[in-house]
């Protein structure tokens, strides 16, 4: 997925800004982010549950990985979005909204 395709995935959802953080692009909803993106490694992480985190992982070590240290163990974890399909980044993307968003805006979105 590229760059571009990515942020209008992210800008796609109800009620997301976009804002700078640090070296990334993150993408908050009510304040709060739910995704990231590195535009120069061409990376996007995402806040995901213990177990979504545990899955996606399991599915391609190579490509997806929790962040280092503490964030890692929240839940946040990171994106080869060079390497993997749209399907797997929007479907971590949609889960990671939900997981931020409050329940009525993630209604909308849950599978």
């Amino acid at each position: 997925m590229d760059s571009s395709t990515f942020i209008a995935h992210c800008l796609s959802f109800d009620e997301v800004i976009e804002l700078p953080h640090f070296e990334k692009t993150s993408f908050r909803v009510n304040k709060k982010i739910f995704a990231t993106l590195n535009i120069q490694k061409k990376q996007a992480t995402f806040k995901l549950s213990a177990i979504d985190q545990s899955v996606f992982c399991d599915f391609d070590q190579n490509r997806i990985w929790p962040a280092t240290g503490a964030w890692g163990k929240q839940g946040w974890t990171i994106f080869d979005l060079t390497a993997l399909t749209d399907e797997t980044i929007f479907d971590a993307l949609t889960l990671s909204y939900c997981n931020v968003a409050t329940k009525k805006l993630s209604e909308k979105y849950k599978y």
